[in-house]
């Protein structure tokens, strides 16, 4: 959750920085885009560390580092590219995600692994408390921010470095990075969580940074009434995260997923019949996020199943690498479709298109898999499965 506020700690403030610098829109979204992507595609190199390294070393390092951006960022507030160059270091905070998952595996039996897997998911809500409290701390002081959030990463470091254990007996690959890369990315199962989580966690994004101009927009809500309303549906995502692990941990994840994403697939047509807000809309836009949420606690749930025991961070890392990435297609979508029809009735159903899709394959397909063995003449660990 730290971590995941550092990662965001430009965005909320993005409109004092247009000012400031005197941004266009394009500037403004790439100074915001650009530690998402950083963080996004990061995942993959901090899952294959993880494998190789652990946690124990990984957690403390990477929350270390990411204080060097975070008090960057006081200096950077007046120069454009230095921003950039702040942003792109930021990213760092947003690949702890891939070293946390490798982590929980190890530690948890497959029956209670879907919770605990949902529980650490829920730190992806350091995002909606950095969109909540950075731009109120910068009331009191426009640097306080930056000081209190790697205040915070420091004792985090100190304290990762004492509490976290890894598993004494568990696998470590002696492959190099890329080797392990490239063997991950032979699984086909990667690719296959990688399309699924892209729909729940990648519709989580795109809902956290398109909502409020869809609200504004179509509701003709003033900016504060849909910031709010943005939040609470980000907090019913972070609630319903654990909810999906812990309904793994008691039926096949797979059956979790299909169900998430159905429920999504029927609400994305209930909005595309633009409803009133009140309250159809709301309804509709809560039962989505609940669904998103389901499904991103349980597709990690699935991803321990169906992964090779050593090979889980460096899938990890892909995964949420594309998960996160997904989650700029739609608004991009959404708002050219919105410019020449002047609807959003399209995006919805293409939305529910997609959702629907992801439900079927993963009825179809993801419920019968089994953990694949490692691809290659030569394995350098243990590849037992945890289903």
């Amino acid at each position: 959750m730290l971590t995941f506020w550092a990662w965001n700690l430009i965005a909320p403030l993005s409109a004092d920085y247009k000012d400031r610098l005197g941004l266009s829109s394009f500037q403004q979204s790439l100074l915001v885009a650009v530690p998402v992507f950083v963080g996004s595609l990061g995942r993959i190199p901090a899952g294959a560390l993880t494998d190789r390294l652990g946690a124990r070393r990984m957690f403390p390092l990477a929350s270390a580092l990411t204080i060097v951006p975070v008090l960057l960022l006081v200096p950077a507030r007046d120069s454009y590219g230095a921003m950039l160059a702040v942003g792109f270091l930021l990213g760092l905070g947003g690949t702890t995600f891939a070293i946390g998952i490798p982590l929980i595996n190890s530690w948890f039996p497959p029956a209670k692994r879907g919770l605990a897997l949902g529980v650490f998911g829920m730190g992806m809500g350091g995002v909606a408390l950095s969109g909540f409290f950075t731009p109120r701390i910068a009331e009191h002081g426009e640097n306080l921010p930056s000081i209190i959030v790697a205040a915070a990463l420091a004792v985090f470091a100190v304290l990762a470095t004492v509490l976290i254990t890894d598993r004494p007996d568990r696998p470590v690959p002696t492959a190099s990075l890329g080797t392990r890369l490239a063997q991950a990315g032979r699984l086909r199962v990667t690719w296959e969580l990688s399309a699924l989580y892209a729909i729940g966690f990648g519709g989580i994004v795109a809902f956290g940074v398109y909502l409020p101009t869809y609200l504004k927009t179509w509701y003709d809500l003033d900016p504060t009434d849909a910031g709010t309303k943005t939040a609470g549906f980000a907090v019913v995502t972070v609630v319903f995260r654990p909810i999906g692990g812990w309904l793994s941990d008691r039926i096949h994840p797979a059956l979790v997923t299909a169900g998430a994403l159905g429920v999504v697939a029927l609400f994305a047509v209930v909005q595309a019949f633009d409803p009133g807000l009140y309250p159809v809309g709301t309804i509709a836009l809560l039962a989505m996020a609940a669904g998103l949420g389901t499904a991103s606690g349980s597709v990690f749930a699935l991803v321990s199943q169906v992964t090779p025991q050593a090979q889980v961070g460096s899938v990890t890392g892909i995964v949420g690498a594309v998960g996160g990435l997904g989650g700029f297609v739609p608004p991009l979508v959404m708002g050219s479709i919105y410019s020449a029809k002047d609807s959003y009735s399209i995006g919805f159903m293409l939305l529910s298109d997609l959702a629907l899709a992801g439900c079927g394959y993963a009825y179809g397909r993801m419920r019968v898999l089994r953990p694949q063995a490692q691809p290659g003449p030569k394995t350098d660990t243990p590849t037992a499965g945890t289903a």
